[in-house]
């Protein structure tokens, strides 16, 4: 009678929560449901019958899309953008993050009170210090101006050294006893087994830096060297206006890099966080 009691309030107790959990991912995919359905619906039925039922199909929004935008120069502006950037953070972050959680030098502890300080300053703040650099040097409208103001990025080297952290201390100490230089020990042992934690920031990385509207619209007088956002917006304003079937289209072919990076990465991204969350030393 008390295993079967305690059986029932463990179905409620799991019930419940997949109840609340289910919801909640509805209300999360309704809006995702909603752009994609009138992405595909004819503009004459957009607003008539149900929201939520299965449009008429059409692939005419997206058509305008790709005749009115140069989609293609907008995706290849953004890829170049997010791969330098990703590039640029490992080769800064990861050397920073190993010597915070693994090597002992003066000012060590500053050198991490001041990563945690810029986690809490937001990059709009130095926004118009940046834009005065750069325009100095001649880099406003170009890629220069969307890649090197970050390059390095202090969320990245606090989750890097998290994970290291978590990496036996033994497994440094044998290196080093076998005669291998921090130079070797870094790119034979810490990048291979820093994959994860890797692959989590750049997601992280990809999805912030894709998604930016503020900084190029903030650098960038036209579209030449335009995201897929700021391009988006502008291509909506001056040509397709309230026309709600293509900005839907634009919308989907904006998330649709996101969702497919994070699916093929989704195995390596839940690991790195599980991996970098067990250590706060």
């Amino acid at each position: 009678m008390i295993l079967t009691s305690s059986r029932s309030r463990y179905f409620v107790q799991q019930g419940t929560i997949h109840l609340a959990l289910a919801i909640g991912a509805v209300f999360m995919l309704l809006p995702f449901w909603l752009m994609l359905r009138t992405s595909f619906t004819p503009p004459d039925d957009i607003f008539r019958g149900n929201l939520l039922a299965l449009p008429a199909f059409t692939l005419e929004n997206y058509v305008r899309v790709f005749e009115d935008v140069p989609i293609l120069r907008y995706y290849f502006n953004g890829v170049v953008v997010v791969v330098a950037i990703f590039i640029g953070q490992v080769a800064v972050c990861v050397p920073a993050a190993y010597a915070l959680s693994r090597l002992r030098f003066a000012g060590q502890a500053l050198s991490l009170w001041l990563v945690l300080a810029a986690m809490m300053v937001p990059y709009q703040v130095t926004a118009i210090p940046v834009y005065v650099l750069l325009s100095q040097f001649g880099l406003v409208n170009s890629y220069g101006a969307l890649i090197l103001p970050f390059l390095s990025s202090a969320f990245s080297v606090f989750l890097l050294r998290q994970f290291f952290l978590s990496i036996p201390q033994s497994v440094f100490e044998s290196a080093r006893l076998d005669g291998a230089s921090p130079f070797r020990i870094l790119w034979h042992i810490v990048f291979p087994m820093a994959r994860p934690a890797i692959t989590t920031f750049g997601i992280f990385s990809f999805v912030s830096h894709w998604n930016d509207y503020f900084w190029p619209s903030f650098v960038l007088r036209n579209d030449t060297a335009a995201t897929v956002p700021f391009g988006i917006v502008r291509f909506l304003d001056q040509e397709l206006g309230s026309e709600y079937g293509p900005q839907m289209a634009a919308a989907t072919l904006t998330v649709l890099p996101l969702l497919l990076g994070f699916l093929l990465a989704q195995r390596q991204f839940i690991a790195g966080m599980s991996m970098t969350s067990g250590q706060v030393d």
